[in-house]
């Protein structure tokens, strides 16, 4: 069972592993880990685990905060459904969200994306007649990433002298497609700026405008849903607790309110960690879930040498987009009400993704850029065994940090007035858009709150409130020191920025350390 330190828990002195984090990424090293016989310890700062995989409870209703749809998980001999199971011993399981798993809207209309990759081609085709031969290069070229990123994160996995001999040839053709943005790449295929809008209408996912980001991350995030759309039975808490007994029954723990101020190295060996409460905990090898940026500049010591390089080679990559997400608590359960399983992404008529971000960066009074809607109890064969006759919604739109920053040294729950005034604003202008797809959910609201980038930062220790780690750009693609292992012995790192964003990529990069640092094929025995 997850712990709390607060309850003064039985701690080892020692452990073969301390993981830093219990997000997805050091959820999946540690159970890694624990099914190689390691004695794990799993410290994290908030009061749940699970990073953004993690619920939020109110009176009759529960929110999944992160997880809305995972891809691949309906065919059990895909990667991404195989590491699932290994991680938890095959005891979660996925609910399909049917044929249609996303809608992308631009003014009045919608664009249905349908699971199947014959399904969705034939579909953009019938939409857009005239570029039938763009489509067909376009679903080329996802293919190919595909196909080349598979060097490329094997590349992340290998020893450094490894990677010194072979790195580059590996990394090579995936950087062909990761150097060019979304839009270069689009661009050459079509001059039709609807069906690019179109095409990108998932970009929230990896947090991105097309003129910014990696056109290898926008193809990995569609190849991921070309098989459609799942979601956890019983909700998204249900991963955290089938790692949790994994994690147990190898001697480990998951220990929560547990903040980790320090890595404690001596002679550029990592041997323990230090705690907020002032105790000291040593491990064999010590790995880091908390992102590159909280990692270098608050967890190791500020003269480490690699700490300092780690900082230096990333400078230019800055941190991904913050978001604000307005939770909905509704009377009536989803069949009464109508709720759809699929996701709204709702766009404005006229401009690009790109236009219409940067006119409400500079003026967030101008229309939302994106609205994303989620419909999470609709999505969940059991929701009805623990909320009888309510349903929730989950309704984002991106927001830059800057607009909430000037209230950062206020505390959660007792912000100024202002702030509150304006999160009231910002949830009536969500409310409204999802009242024009699903206008039967019209007085049937019982309760909202919204999370800012504050939230997030008080509750992921992301350092703006992002939700994707480091941004997706093509100089992102290009930084080598972005890998498991580091310049500090028995060090390692893992996560999002290890690898891409999302759960799967962040389940990906837990994979690459937990071999780094067993040094076996850990992908083989998943596989298998």
């Amino acid at each position: 069972m997850i712990q709390s330190l607060k309850q003064n828990p039985t701690i080892d002195d020692h452990y073969d592993a301390i993981i830093i984090g219990s997000g997805m990424g050091g959820m999946t090293t540690g159970a890694l880990l624990s099914r190689e016989g390691k004695k794990v310890l799993i410290l994290e700062r908030h009061y749940t685990a699970g990073g953004f995989t993690h619920v939020f409870k109110r009176p009759g209703y529960e929110w999944d905060v992160g997880i809305h749809y995972i891809g691949e998980m309906g065919k059990k001999t895909s990667f991404a459904r195989k590491l699932s199971d290994y991680i938890t011993k095959s005891t979660l399981d996925w609910a399909d969200m049917g044929e249609v798993y996303d809608r992308i809207v631009i003014g009045d209309e919608i664009f249905d994306f349908r699971k199947g990759v014959k399904n969705l081609k034939s579909d953009l085709i019938q939409y857009f007649p005239n570029d039938e031969e763009a489509i067909n290069r376009y679903f080329d070229l996802v293919f190919k990433v595909t196909k080349a990123n598979r060097k490329f994160f094997l590349e992340k996995g290998t020893p450094g002298w490894l990677a010194k001999l072979i790195g580059s040839f590996l990394r090579r053709s995936f950087l062909q497609y990761s150097q060019k943005t979304t839009l270069e790449t689009l661009s050459q295929l079509t001059d039709n700026q609807k069906l690019i809008k179109v095409l990108t209408g998932q970009y929230g996912d990896y947090g991105l405008p097309p003129a910014k980001s990696s056109f290898a991350m926008h193809a990995i995030l569609v190849r991921h849903y070309f098989n459609g759309g799942y979601f956890p039975i019983g909700g998204s808490s249900k991963i955290a607790e089938a790692i949790d007994k994994v994690v147990v029954s190898s001697g480990g723990t998951i220990l929560v309110n547990a903040e980790v101020t320090s890595v404690v190295i001596e002679d550029n060996r990592a041997v323990g960690v230090q705690l907020s409460d002032g105790r000291k905990i040593t491990g064999d090898n010590i790995i880091s879930n908390a992102g590159v940026s909280i990692t270098a500049k608050q967890l190791l010591p500020a003269d480490n040498k690699y700490a300092r390089e780690l900082l230096a080679r990333t400078a230019k990559v800055g941190p991904s987009s913050a978001h604000i997400c307005l939770y909905v608590g509704l009377e009536g359960s989803p069949e009464e009400l109508k709720l759809p399983r699929a996701n709204y992404w709702i766009y404005p008529k006229s401009g690009t993704h790109d236009e219409n971000i940067e006119a409400f960066v500079n003026d967030i009074s101008n229309e939302l850029p994106l609205v994303y809607v989620s419909f999470p109890s609709a999505k969940d064969p059991e929701w009805a065994n623990r909320y009888l006759g309510r349903s929730t919604i989950d309704i984002l739109t991106v927001m830059p940090y800057e607009i909430f920053a000037k209230w950062e040294g206020s505390d959660w729950m007792r912000r100024p007035e202002e702030y509150k005034d304006l999160k009231e604003d910002l949830s009536q202008r969500l409310l409204e858009k999802l009242y024009e797809r699903e206008p039967q959910t019209r007085g049937k609201v019982l309760h909202y709150e919204l999370s800012s980038p504050l939230t997030t930062k008080k509750f992921v220790n992301y350092e703006y409130g992002e939700i994707y780690g480091l941004e997706h750009t093509p100089e992102r693609f290009s930084k080598a020191i972005l890998r498991p292992r580091t310049g500090i012995k028995n060090f390692y790192l893992t996560g999002q920025d290890v690898s891409t964003a999302g759960v799967v990529g962040a389940m990906a990069s837990g994979l690459l350390t937990a071999s780094a640092v067993t040094g076996k094929n850990m992908l083989a025995k998943v596989m298998r």
